[in-house]
């Protein structure tokens, strides 16, 4: 592999405002270039060193390693903190995804504030999926990648397991009759009873640090 290429793409992920696939690399390097190779020249290279390549959501960035953070002299509070009911809810659409609002009421055994809802899908946590195909058309939700950024999860097949959560008292209710608990890593999937929303907005791709002459 060229190290042209190796520094092309390194050049890419140290730009990036977010994590990149190998697609999103492969678009940007010369024709015939392995993005693949370039990472796993790169994860190499900065194995146990103060800057790592991790993967988190199927895609890549570079990120200070974790056992330095003590080194920090900021650190970033949340703006919101999570209510006891949000963090229940979340965990509910993270494992039962797709998830309608009436699935969600019936597993916690309580009715769901919008505001919840709300707070999950203004943080970038939750999106709507889709609706089901059944009376009403309900629309369904499920996690998004910046979950899996925000909990350093590579995929939700990576979620802990449901004995975790139970444990935790997030999923000891019982299911409502006839509803199925999907498998996590396939989640993304659609399903048959669901019609998909295309609700994706284009965002920055690289980290602007300055601008032009004046």
């Amino acid at each position: 592999m060229s190290d042209h290429i190796q520094r092309c793409v390194e050049a890419l992920l140290f730009a990036a405002a977010e994590p990149l696939s190998e697609a999103d690399l492969a678009r940007r390097l010369p024709e015939g270039a392995d993005p693949a190779a370039a990472i796993r020249a790169l994860r190499e290279q900065y194995e146990g060193r103060g800057v790592e390549l991790v993967e988190v959501a199927g895609r890549w960035r570079l990120q200070t390693a974790a056992d330095l953070a003590f080194l920090m002299t900021e650190e970033r509070e949340e703006p919101r903190r999570l209510s006891k009911a949000a963090q229940e809810t979340l965990a509910i659409i993270a494992y039962h995804q797709p998830v309608t609002r009436a699935e969600i009421e019936a597993v916690r055994g309580v009715q769901a504030s919008k505001g919840t809802l709300d707070v999950l899908l203004e943080l970038g946590l939750v999106r709507m999926r889709g609706r089901r195909r059944t009376p009403g058309r309900p629309v369904t939700y499920g996690t998004t990648d910046l979950f899996l950024e925000h909990y350093g999860l590579a995929s939700l097949g990576d979620l802990p397991g449901m004995t975790d959560m139970k444990a935790l008292g997030l999923l000891d209710m019982n299911l409502p009759p006839g509803f199925s608990v999907p498998d996590p890593s396939v989640a993304g999937d659609a399903l048959e009873d669901e019609e998909q929303l295309d609700l994706d907005v284009d965002a920055p791709e690289f980290v602007q640090d300055y601008v032009g002459e004046e």
